[in-house]
């Protein structure tokens, strides 16, 4: 078992990590009859995708013995409304480092290997912006 998902009433739950024992509330977005009080279940997605991208950076960078720390991403999610769901997946990833070419391109070939971006519907747009050597835009 990875998870366990408890209903706490008024469209929220709450997700318990088996193995950490970490949770995650979700709530229903307010546009969706909701409080819109934490992630919603098509947030976390979105941010799945941001963070499995950004943790298969980090496997290829230490391999490269390159340091991501201070790197940032955007995450923008997109709905859809007929039907309900998501239309997109716009990911901002700001680097305050300028890697080399060899090493700019491997690390973004590595971020499209990550299995959540390839466990998305292909029908799914994901459009992925690289800004290196930039700080997050505030």
């Amino acid at each position: 078992m990875t998870s366990k998902i408890t209903y706490l009433g008024q469209l929220r739950t709450e997700s318990v990590h088996i193995q950490s024992g970490a949770t995650i509330l979700s709530d229903a977005p307010k546009d969706n009859q909701g409080q819109g009080a934490a992630f919603s279940p098509t947030d976390l997605v979105a941010n799945a995708l941001g963070s499995c991208m950004m943790t298969i950076m980090g496997i290829k960078a230490r391999d490269l013995a390159i340091d991501l720390e201070g790197t940032t991403l955007e995450v923008t999610k997109v709905m859809q409304s007929e039907p309900r769901k998501i239309g997109a997946i716009h990911i901002q990833i700001y680097a305050p480092f300028q890697p080399n070419e060899k090493e700019q391109v491997l690390l973004e070939r590595a971020a499209y290997t990550c299995p959540v971006f390839l466990s998305l519907h292909p029908e799914l747009e994901k459009s992925i912006v690289f800004h290196w050597g930039q700080n997050q835009i505030q």
